[in-house]
């Protein structure tokens, strides 16, 4: 039997939109901990998925995108 794998979808900027500030807020820090954990992991080679690294630095960046275009328009 194939191991159990953790299959997060990537986030669409879409749906960062519809959130408000304190929502991506609070979404940016629960992925910033996801992030140091995931590093953590690699750093031991205890990593099975080691794309979740990027596509979480990416959701970040999505993230922090939006929370700036909406203080440049405010």
């Amino acid at each position: 039997m194939w191991p159990l794998r953790l299959v997060v979808k990537q986030m669409k900027v879409k749906d960062v939109r519809d959130l408000s500030n304190d929502e991506i807020s609070a979404k940016v820090a629960s992925l910033k901990e996801e992030l140091f954990n995931l590093r953590f992991q690699l750093a031991v080679n205890n990593l099975d998925n080691t794309a979740r690294v990027k596509e979480v630095r990416r959701s970040i960046a999505q993230c922090l995108t939006v929370l700036r275009e909406r203080q440049a328009n405010a």
